[in-house]
């Protein structure tokens, strides 16, 4: 098991009075848990699986403004996401890049009524938008950024400097419109730098992945998913951060229950990663935000070398852990196919596919793009008193989280004592402005390939020197196989220091190597005999958790056994 999870379920072991219990892991959860602890506040976050690994996984890996939302008359949180969206690129440098983002437009007028109608609900699905209202929505975008600009104001072309520009775009489009949003490389591994620096800055906290909480009686149990072992808390105060569960999780932790009427209306989004190289030279470094003949919107944009393409937008009617569906799949490349028409586009270009749930809030409308993306905090009376986190979207967890932990302030008559609107992230920390120069100086200090540099800064940030550091004392720069510049000291590092409990934690989550589909048999098994020697697996847990994460690529993101044999043919591996 993980050291860091051996210590903190001793924290708890030690003194189980906590001031807040937050059940959640994902990005709102560890938001309003660092929120909190920063605060003075003695915190604990349980997990019922790992960090980030619900809802929080399956995001369109964008921080945006919220172009749209304008069209729904959600101008503050249009305002507050472009605030968030402009923090987190300074706050987290390292993962969250600008993403010159371009529409293909087709009309002039078109929609120029949809927000009108929506408004008076005399429309639910949104007409096509055409040039005007389009233009009229990026000029409010660069006017609500007009005293803090960090990223370039918007430009229009007509059709022939479109197609000069990108060529393989539909000859059809009359204009084209350029604007700056931003994307994450690695949610997931934000999501844990947060807890880490939580660790760091607030020791008396503690976060615990794989572990649930329990009400008997009224009084609060944790239960250890690895060892069983139950623990008594108090808590003040609790924040339901569950997401997608938060309606199914709010009776569990009252003990009342079900409660009546719901509070989440969850969607469905799934996405392909594509490896296509011409699709990827077709974008010209640009994510293209295009609608789909049905009238949702759709994105494709450059990510890790690859394509990622989405997303669908289904009503569901549980929360449930789900997958992209072959209709689903079809949905997304004919949308790719209307916009890029003359790019051989196929199903075997897929490397990997994944999908989540949306926690929304409860909404009526039939189109699910007319359902806000909006957030809000709802208290629950009871002997503890329940703070629920309704909605809210990657871009603006760090604001959801400050008005939650406001809202518990409030409760525990506590005052605010730190801001985090200018906290650095993780490796965003001291983060240069010419990330060539942090990859040179690790590149000379440890006398590392200029790649091997590059690769770790990208991941790591400013934290890549302890990564090589760890490296070098294990005498290994090794790559696991030909295709990627990950090592087997390099996972040896992350099992230690990441809380990972698992496989599927390691390869998913920690690291970039299912996602842009480097994933092999041979790397599955590499990487578990390295776990194994970090956390002392049994050659049954071994075997077991090789097996687990094999269906689970199959199951939920269309990687084939086959496909992963298939991998490893032609590969060597180059580390004993």
């Amino acid at each position: 098991m993980p050291e860091q999870r051996d210590e903190n379920l001793e924290l708890i072991r030690r003194d189980g009075a906590f001031d807040v219990l937050v059940v959640g892991g994902g990005i709102n959860g560890i938001g309003v848990y660092r929120e909190l602890a920063l605060q003075g506040l003695r915190v604990l976050l349980i997990e019922r699986s790992d960090f980030c690994s619900g809802c929080s996984s399956a995001p369109s890996r964008m921080i945006h403004g919220g172009l749209r939302y304008l069209e729904n008359g959600e101008f503050d949180l249009v305002r507050e996401s472009l605030t968030e969206r402009d923090a987190l690129l300074v706050n987290a440098p390292h993962m969250v890049r600008a993403l010159p983002t371009t529409i293909p437009i087709w009309s002039v007028f078109s929609g120029l009524l949809n927000g009108a109608a929506g408004f008076l609900g005399l429309s639910d699905k949104p007409a096509s938008r055409g040039a005007l209202p389009i233009k009229i929505g990026l000029s409010l975008y660069d006017w609500k950024t007009r005293k803090r600009r960090l990223l370039p104001k918007h430009s229009f072309r007509g059709t022939r400097k479109t197609l000069r520009r990108w060529p393989h775009l539909s000859p059809r489009l009359r204009f084209s419109a350029t604007y700056y949003d931003a994307w994450i490389s690695y949610p997931e591994r934000l999501g844990v730098e947060m807890v880490l620096d939580t660790n760091d800055l607030a020791p008396e906290s503690a976060a615990l992945n794989y572990a649930q909480v329990e009400n008997v009686a009224g009084n609060f149990v944790v239960v250890d998913g690895p060892t069983g072992d139950r623990l008594r808390i108090n808590a003040k105060v609790v924040v339901n951060a569950t997401g997608a569960w938060l309606d199914e999780a709010l009776g569990l932790l009252s003990g009342k229950g079900a409660h009546d009427e719901p509070f989440v209306s969850g969607t469905k989004g799934s996405h392909l990663m594509l490896d296509c190289p011409p699709l990827l030279e077709a974008l010209g470094g640009h994510m293209i935000f295009f609608e789909n003949a049905d009238g949702r919107v759709c994105i494709v944009f450059p990510y890790l070398g690859k394509v990622l393409a989405g997303s669908t937008d289904i009503r569901v009617r549980a929360a449930a852990r789900v997958r992209c569906e072959p209709e689903e799949r079809d949905y997304i490349l004919d949308a790719l196919r209307l916009v890029f028409p003359d790019v051989a586009i196929d199903a075997k270009d897929i490397v990997f596919s994944y999908s989540g749930i949306r926690p929304l809030p409860r909404s009526d409308h039939a189109f699910t793009g007319r359902i806000s993306r909006s957030h809000f905090v709802h208290r629950v009376d009871g002997a503890t008193p329940q703070f629920c986190m309704v909605g809210g979207k990657w871009t603006t967890f760090r604001a959801f989280a400050e008005q939650t932990a406001d809202a518990v302030l409030a409760e525990l008559g506590r005052k605010r004592v730190r801001d985090t609107l200018g906290l650095a992230i993780g490796g965003g920390a001291a983060f240069p402005d010419d990330v060539a120069e942090l990859q040179a100086s690790i590149a000379k200090r440890y006398g590392i390939e200029a790649e091997r540099a590059a690769y770790l800064v990208d991941l790591y940030g400013t934290r890549a020197d302890a990564v090589v550091a760890f490296c070098r004392s294990r005498e290994d720069d090794c790559p696991l196989d030909g295709t990627t510049l990950t090592t087997a000291a390099e996972i040896a590092y992350l099992a230690a220091s990441e809380f990972v409990y698992s496989l599927e934690d390691m390869l998913l989550r920690r690291t970039p190597l299912a996602i842009t589909g480097k994933v092999s048999a041979d790397i599955i098994a590499r990487v578990a005999e390295v776990m194994a020697a970090e956390h002392g697996w049994s050659s049954e847990r071994t075997a077991n958790e090789i097996a687990a994460f094999v269906r689970n690529l199959a199951d939920y993101h269309g990687v084939s056994e086959e496909t992963l044999e298939q991998r490893s043919q032609g590969r060597s591996l180059t580390c004993a």
